[in-house]
């Protein structure tokens, strides 16, 4: 499910239309948006947007949660966020946020 790429994410949350809250069924039902924010001075923190494309439902960032880092290079950091990122849709499938 490790999913990145070096051109900004199209996110599509369906601002004015409402969706029923729909579980996902595997992996594949789930998008990971993965990057890094940061310089060698300040440390590198993984940045992560985590996405259910069955309904829109955008699982993370929410209020509270943690960062990601710091971390000594970009690789570790968004390599850091790719782990979250799977372990909040494993996560999600076992239990999901409806």
């Amino acid at each position: 499910m490790n999913q990145s790429s070096g051109r900004r994410p199209k996110l599509v949350l369906y601002p004015t239309r409402t969706m029923t809250p729909t579980p996902g069924t595997s992996e594949d039902d789930f998008q990971i948006y993965a990057s890094y924010r940061g310089s060698s001075a300040s440390g590198f923190f993984g940045t992560l947007k985590v996405v259910r494309k069955t309904d829109g439902k955008l699982l993370f960032p929410f209020d509270g949660a943690d960062s990601i880092g710091p971390f000594p290079s970009k690789a570790a950091a968004v390599a850091a966020a790719l782990d979250r990122g799977d372990e909040l849709v494993k996560a999600d499938l076992a239990r999901p946020e409806l």
